[in-house]
């Protein structure tokens, strides 16, 4: 049984220059027939399923509708066509140094984002050493959070965050954080979650990184699901995509069989 099914998703965007305008100009455009919004679709289509312990990985290039696509399949926003299905709890770490204040320390921004997560005080009591030892800023906890390098700002995040034990995990970007060795630590940690049996989908830049982590990808283009299938062919025609040595149609061509949905053998 699919942990999560999302079918035929598409995410539009309405763009129009109401706010810049004011209501009465908007009033006076719509009488006049002269006030036009303007449509984005920034995913088509989209249908995939994922079975419990399976890791997804999604690529594309920027602007590809990656990052959208989480957000509906996180339940942050409604797709504009097509269902999303979900079972059991879910957890998404998207955008990771958002949401903290920078006038309160490391240790207070540290409790506040683990209120936000829904965690105890006495869950981060007991838990707050390891978060820190974790991040590797035990000599900065006591400091303002905005004197942070942004790489701090996200490994604190990303220590908090990956505390949850969710069945269906979302990650965007989140294992790039940090230098190398705080990155294969992260990749560790994430290892650990999957081997508990969480459905993971990650979104990464790392093809390599993809390609290890991963059973199956989403490769998408401008919105548009090009192929979905198991990890080490599709990350292979992605690669040759990038270094010019495939086009899109042809990587598309190579696919289709598959885009369907069935993994590519």
């Amino acid at each position: 049984m699919a942990v999560l099914e999302v079918k035929n998703v598409s995410i539009r965007y309405m763009t129009g220059d109401f706010k810049d305008i004011g209501l009465k100009e908007y009033v006076m455009r719509k009488l006049k027939g002269d006030y036009h919004v303007r449509e984005f679709w920034a995913d088509r289509d989209i249908t995939f399923s994922l079975e419990r312990g399976e890791m997804l990985g999604i690529i594309g290039t920027n602007g590809a509708g990656k990052s959208t696509l989480l957000k509906a399949v996180a339940g942050i926003m409604e797709p504009t066509k097509g269902k999303v299905k979900r079972q059991g709890s879910i957890a998404a770490l998207l955008e990771l140094a958002s949401g903290f204040d920078g006038d309160l320390t490391v240790r207070e921004n540290s409790y506040l984002r683990g209120a936000m997560l829904g965690y105890t005080r006495r869950f981060m009591d007991e838990t707050y050493d390891s978060i820190i030892d974790f991040a590797e800023l035990k000599d900065f906890q006591d400091r303002p959070f905005k004197q942070l390098s942004s790489g701090m700002k996200s490994r604190l995040a990303f220590s908090i965050a990956s505390l949850v034990q969710p069945d269906i995990l979302i990650l965007d970007e989140v294992l790039s954080v940090g230098d190398g060795a705080f990155r294969k630590k992260s990749e560790a940690k994430m290892r650990e979650i999957i081997a508990g049996g969480a459905t993971t989908i990650l979104v990464s830049h790392s093809v390599r990184q993809v390609e290890e982590l991963c059973d199956k990808v989403l490769w998408l283009d401008k919105g548009r699901q090009i192929a979905f299938g198991g990890a080490q062919s599709l990350c292979g025609l992605y690669q040759r995509y990038l270094d010019k040595d495939l086009t899109l149609e042809q990587a598309e061509a190579l696919t289709a069989p598959q885009a369907g949905g069935a993994p590519p053998s």
